[in-house]
């Protein structure tokens, strides 16, 4: 028993880098004029650190510059496709301030709140004129809020090489907080895929295992969550969306975590009169070095560097050839 208290000792230091909010996940979008959430996987409760009941919060930043059109899997220059926008940049400057409660060995529930940060340049094709247009908005989002229900963990193998097995359930919902009508200086609206909210209520479904691995102090983890939209708001429903990531952990020192994620993101395409399908959804793979460092014994600072693999869109789309993650977690 006392082996086994260790283990999951280890398995929670190395875990620190990866905050509160698998809500992230859910919110991670790609769509043509490049609104984005970094797809990391930051889930607490996945990852098997700080389970004991009580209070989380967690504060965290993503910067992600799409500045990369992109027509399929290949990158095209600015205008190289004719289109109605002929998309220029989107800069994600991304807030999420995020509160976790456990209740006990099996329920837990996250609420996060995030702040969007953005700006957007595109020509506007109008009648063989090239005009330039440009947004910038700073504006709450979508709240989250997910449960999950986790099942007894369980030891197989050796009694002096015990490997941890859970398993658990995510389920909540995306509200419909954030705003979907900002406008530029001119009082043109933004593109909806580009607005810090998308109007509707979505159910949040998914899944998550981790195990730690009969290798000393390493830890892996998968988890998957589908996001799918309840409703059309004003001509304008989000595509669906599933997130998976498998990720690997490694407690380097008592203070410092290192970890390796693979993130995949899959979108359908929007639609509805307000929506542009041809020019909307794909499917994006990321490779996610990371790393945790504990400043106190209740409070951990992580970063993580995110590039992308393979990204495939439908029409053109902006991408981005980098993002980065940075935070600070802190439990009471």
């Amino acid at each position: 028993m006392k082996r086994i208290n260790r283990r999951v000792v280890a398995a929670r230091r190395i875990a620190l880098a990866v905050g509160l909010a698998s809500l992230a996940l859910p919110g991670a979008s790609v769509a043509t004029c490049g609104s984005a959430f970094c797809a990391v996987n930051t889930n607490w409760d996945v990852q098997g650190v700080w389970v004991e009941p009580g209070a989380r919060v967690d504060v965290r930043f993503e910067y992600i510059d799409q500045d990369q059109p992109r027509a399929g899997s290949k990158k095209v220059a600015v205008g190289q496709i004719p289109e109605h926008h002929d998309e220029i940049q989107t800069i994600n400057r991304n807030w999420f301030a995020s509160f976790d409660y456990v209740f006990n060995a099996n329920w837990g529930v996250t609420v996060t709140l995030p702040v969007v940060d953005r700006s957007h340049d595109h020509i506007h094709n109008h009648h063989g004129e090239q005009i330039l247009e440009s947004w910038n908005f700073t504006a709450i989002g979508d709240m989250r809020v997910l449960g999950r229900y986790q099942f007894m963990p369980a030891t197989t193998g050796p009694a002096d090489s015990p490997r941890l097995n859970v398993g658990g359930l995510l389920f909540g919902v995306k509200l419909p907080t954030g705003p979907f009508n900002e406008t530029n200086a001119e009082g043109v609206p933004a593109e909806r895929s580009l607005q810090p909210g998308t109007g509707t209520t979505d159910l949040l479904l998914g899944g998550y295992f981790r195990q730690s691995l009969p290798i000393r102090d390493f830890t892996w983890f998968a988890q998957v969550l589908a996001d799918l939209p309840l409703n059309t708001r004003d001509e304008f429903k989000p595509g669906n969306q599933l997130a998976a990531t498998l990720g690997l952990r490694y407690e380097a020192t008592a203070t410092l975590g290192l970890m390796l994620q693979l993130n995949a993101l899959f979108k359908g395409r929007d639609s509805g009169a307000e929506a542009e399908p041809r020019n909307s959804g794909g499917q994006f793979y990321f490779l996610s070095p990371g790393v945790s460092y504990a400043l106190t014994k209740n409070i951990q600072a992580y970063a993580f560097y995110q590039v992308p693999i393979y990204q495939y869109v439908n029409g053109v789309q902006l991408t981005a050839n980098w993002s980065a993650v940075a935070g600070l977690t802190a439990r009471f």
